[in-house]
């Protein structure tokens, strides 16, 4: 088992003022595209009062090729489709346009931006000072979930006094198929809070899902199943090793990135960074 990052006592209580709807502290979630907040923790996101949204890309890679096969003349053209999505999306749970912001990497391409994106998300995170910061766990289901988790773990250890970080789920290869909605460690049961959602968070937590209509099919497995959200304190990460045995989920799909690169790089950002 590794590590936890901050003291467990200290993530674990405010992920339980937040279950319980009593987390009145400015919460950041830093997800790799949009609607992956939605997918880890939309369903609880209405329980906050003050929660940001900042996404690493911007959901479009480069080759304007994806954008057409969406249905988008250009690549902009699908980017912009993708903003509306997610702001369409976060308003359902009461967040405003003006608390959703991007790093504007493209889709695919965070882990190889590695350092610029963690020293520009430390800028944003001095500037907003939020008392929680929520993100991917290093599973191995997209190369930008994983990048997203350097990126905001080398930015907070840039900064003194940094907020706690806890993890949401996303997906990870199980098998020969994938695992939607709980952690790769799952054993690790004491670590993880559960939020509870009611009938009502449910329904809108699909309508959330549902908003983003260029990524309906990936997004399928999601709103087919909402049900009760999980949360972590962050644990200490080896990015040397890979995050479980065998093939990475990611490396089933031509996303450009093999497990073996994707070490590499952050093995240089490190070198970097330090």
């Amino acid at each position: 088992m590794n590590a936890i990052i901050e003291p467990f006592s200290t993530v674990h209580t405010q992920l339980e003022r937040w279950a319980r709807g009593r987390l009145r502290e400015r919460v950041l979630v830093v997800a790799a595209h949009p609607g992956d907040e939605t997918i880890g923790c939309g369903g609880a996101l209405g329980r906050l009062t003050d929660v940001w949204i900042l996404g690493v890309t911007d959901g479009v890679p480069e080759d304007e090729r994806h954008a057409r096969e969406a249905g988008f003349p250009s690549r902009e053209a699908y980017r912009a489709a993708r903003i509306r999505e997610s702001v369409s999306a976060l308003a359902k749970a009461s967040i405003p346009a003006w608390r959703i912001s991007s790093l504007r990497c493209p889709d695919q391409a965070a882990s190889l931006q590695l350092v610029a994106l963690a020293r520009t998300l430390r800028s944003r995170i001095l500037a907003l000072r939020p008392a929680l910061v929520v993100t991917h766990a290093y599973e191995g289901g997209h190369p930008d979930h994983d990048a997203t988790r350097f990126i905001v773990g080398a930015a907070l250890a840039g900064i003194r006094r940094a907020p706690p970080l806890c993890e949401m789920t996303a997906f990870h290869a199980e098998g020969v198929r994938h695992s939607v909605g709980r952690f790769l460690e799952d054993l690790d049961s004491d670590d993880i809070v559960t939020l509870p959602l009611s009938g009502l968070e449910r329904a809108r937590k699909r309508a959330m899902l549902d908003s983003f209509v260029s990524r309906a099919n990936a997004l399928a497995p999601f709103a087919a199943g909402v049900g009760d959200e999980l949360l972590r304190p962050a644990k200490k990460v080896d990015f040397s090793r890979p995050p479980h045995p065998g093939r990475l989920f990611y490396e089933r799909f031509d996303w450009g990135m093999s497990g073996d690169r994707f070490r590499e790089l952050v093995c240089a950002a490190q070198a970097e960074l330090a």
